[in-house]
């Protein structure tokens, strides 16, 4: 395959209307309009778990039930396991560093991206549940 083809399959599924789109910008995984968070930035301690409570274009409800996204945890541990592995890759088999500056980079990676694998995971997790609709085909 040419590098041109993997190009454009990839960018295929980042287009809205697929669950990665979702899962990457944190959108509705309903209707992929807006974002499920009051704060889109992940950083912004204060308000990381601050999420709307329902989409204002379809109306869905995110926290389908309480304490829904207690489940998120699973798929927490996952994502972090992900991260751990790429900085490991990085670390120990490109950057040749000792096994103990490499767990340095991976506790480090840990704690940078822990708010970024927090919301990635309440994605993954809501968009395990709930399917996109593309409506878009209706007049409002």
């Amino acid at each position: 395959m040419s590098k041109v083809v993997i190009l454009n399959k990839l960018l295929q599924m980042l287009k809205k209307g697929t669950k990665l789109y979702s899962i990457l910008t944190g959108s509705c995984p309903k209707c992929h309009e807006e974002s499920m968070y009051l704060d889109k930035n992940p950083y912004h301690l204060g308000s990381l778990f601050k999420m709307q409570e329902r989409c204002s274009h379809c109306k869905t409800k995110y926290k389908i039930e309480p304490s829904f996204f207690y489940g998120a945890m699973y798929v927490s541990y996952a994502v972090g396991i992900a991260f751990a592995m790429a900085a490991f890759a990085i670390g120990f088999l490109l950057l040749g560093l000792d096994l103990f500056s490499t767990f340095i980079v991976i506790v480090g990676t840990m704690v940078f991206f822990m708010p970024v694998i927090i919301r990635l995971s309440r994605n993954i997790w809501i968009n395990i549940f709930i399917k996109y609709e593309d409506k878009s085909y209706l007049v409002d």
